[in-house]
């Protein structure tokens, strides 16, 4: 194998690992705080997708205006749902707290996912790109909507991480993940942490389907895909870790770049692509049943 069909690889595996971290950390920052597995979060992805569509094509607007329309609606979708359906899970409501957040956020799901069947229809929609033609790296050519999409991604994670150590915003985010009781003591609204912590989840959800929508397709059933993916990277991680959230995209990036070459055939090589992850889910919790970046509990 040549130097530049493995650069190749690897540039294809970061480009993808940033559209995997988007989407798990949303995952990883509201299961930290409220504790709650969102099992909707592929249709949010989705949701985000349908908003940058409506805002490029229907409003006319520019696509890097789009981003941030779908983010704003997500984020407000998100700090909806959480006060209607999530905030029972920590406020004494739900009789059985764990079952009642599985059943909520599958239902929402199903809801989600038909209701915009309805009102889209199941045809394939492709947005407008934030840059099109491609880019010229030496002796690689990236595609510039791939390469745009990802810069921004990583752009977006970058000020993600700097709002949750700099900003007292993201520190009380931090302080809830690590000890609910304790951060309340000092005088943190829970409440309002956990409306933040679900509105940015669902943001960084609808923004990894804006910048998905214009490299696919976007259709109803486009999350379903990324966000098992999105499980399988913040598991592998570590379950509310945000270092391992990243760090869990990076990995599974570059083990479905890299093992698509062991089989020659590429039609086969691509239709395996999806259980390269589970099998190195399987082999690292094998290994470390916390995740990198988890601890472990502590039982009685």
């Amino acid at each position: 194998m040549s130097l530049v069909a493995i650069l190749e690889q690897a540039l294809n595996g970061l480009i993808v690992s940033s559209f995997y971290a988007l989407a798990a950390l949303g995952l990883a920052i509201i299961f930290g705080v409220l504790r709650v597995v969102n099992f909707a979060h592929g249709e949010l992805y989705m949701l985000g997708g349908y908003a940058y569509f409506l805002a490029v094509a229907s409003m006319g607007l520019p696509p890097v205006v789009g981003i941030v329309v779908a983010a704003a609606a997500l984020a407000a979708m998100g700090a909806l749902v959480e006060w209607l359906l999530i905030r029972p899970v920590y406020d004494g409501r739900a009789d059985r707290p764990e079952e009642y957040s599985i059943m909520i956020t599958f239902a929402l799901s199903i809801l989600l996912l038909n209701l915009a069947n309805s009102l889209f229809g199941p045809w394939p929609r492709r947005p407008e790109p934030l840059f099109r033609g491609g880019v010229e790296i030496g002796e690689l050519i990236v595609s510039g909507d791939r390469l745009a999409a990802a810069g921004v991604a990583v752009v977006l994670i970058a000020v993600l991480l700097a709002a949750l150590r700099y900003t007292w915003a993201g520190r009380a985010v931090r302080a809830v993940s690590q000890n609910r009781e304790a951060a309340a003591i000092f005088g943190i609204s829970v409440t309002r942490v956990g409306m933040l912590a679900f509105a940015t989840g669902a943001a960084l959800a609808g923004l990894a389907g804006a910048l998905m929508g214009p490299v696919f397709n976007v259709v109803p059933p486009m999350g379903v895909i990324p966000v098992i993916k999105a499980y399988v990277i913040v598991v592998l991680g570590g379950l509310g870790s945000i270092p391992g959230a990243i760090m869990g995209a990076i990995i599974l990036g570059q083990v479905e770049s890299f093992a698509t070459i062991l089989i020659p055939d590429p039609s086969r090589a691509l239709a395996y692509k999806d259980a390269y992850g589970l099998v190195l889910l399987v082999g690292i919790l094998l290994l470390r049943p916390q995740g990198l970046f988890g601890t472990k509990e502590r039982r009685a």
